[in-house]
């Protein structure tokens, strides 16, 4: 493990060839971390190639398995004390993922989220994974399904493995919060690329929300049905 308050951000990337060298330029031209891992979850463009001139750490996996599983597969790797997701299309934005490190860094949370000025999404599905996030841990989310979030390195006991699914961030937030850590959502003027709302948007929205439903379905089993059926056992 790298030297106490050291940063890792992690990056997953699927045919990001287009943004992905100018987000690591932006985060090393802010000096947000000691490494960057960017792992290429089957990308079929020049993601891979780009990351390998800017000198990163690079995990290349040659099929698509999901944004959860990339997640897990840079977790697996990364070295810093203090762990943070950022999207690969953040490009020159991702320069103002600060205060989402400093968060942490500084002692404010165990978990911090980045709350975009826009949530973003169609809102069913953001209202979804708020209403899932409140009641299974009481949290009251803005912003649950925001990709971008730093962590301590001792959280990591409560939310690892990640789902792979669309459902990774509903479920880490629910985990984070039920395992008693601290979390904050940080304002942020980030910006990334939207999804539309053509065949493919509408797609890609329903794949999140049947993630999210996922996710809610099993936190539900996790701590309220096994819960039931094992309790824990009496003290003396």
């Amino acid at each position: 493990m790298l030297n106490k308050g050291t940063v890792s951000i992690i990056i997953p990337a699927f045919n990001e060839e287009d943004r992905i060298g100018a987000t690591i330029d932006a985060i090393r031209a802010a000096k947000l971390a000691d490494e960057i891992v960017i792992i290429d979850d089957g990308s079929t463009d020049g993601t891979s190639k780009v990351a390998l001139e800017k000198n990163v750490r690079l995990v290349r996996r040659p099929r698509n398995h999901g944004k959860g599983a990339a997640l897990n597969a840079g977790l697996a790797i990364a070295l810093g004390e203090v762990l943070v997701f950022l999207d690969a299309d953040l490009g020159e934005s991702a320069s103002k993922a600060k205060p989402i490190i400093d968060a942490v860094k500084n002692g404010d949370a165990d978990f911090s989220i980045g709350r975009f000025s826009s949530p973003g999404g169609f809102g069913f599905v953001l209202k979804l994974s708020r209403l899932g996030v409140r009641l299974m841990c009481g949290f009251e989310a803005h912003a649950p399904l925001s990709g971008q979030r730093a962590m301590r390195r001792n959280v990591l006991g409560a939310v690892y493995p990640l789902r792979a699914d669309f459902g990774v961030e509903t479920a880490m937030l629910i985990d984070a919060v039920r395992a008693g850590f601290k979390v904050v959502e940080v304002p942020v003027d980030l910006s990334h690329r939207a999804t539309g709302r053509d065949f493919r948007g509408f797609l890609h929205r329903a794949r999140q929300g049947i993630g999210v439903l996922r996710a809610i379905a099993s936190a539900f089993v996790k701590y309220f049905i096994l819960r039931k059926k094992h309790p824990a056992p009496q003290r003396d």
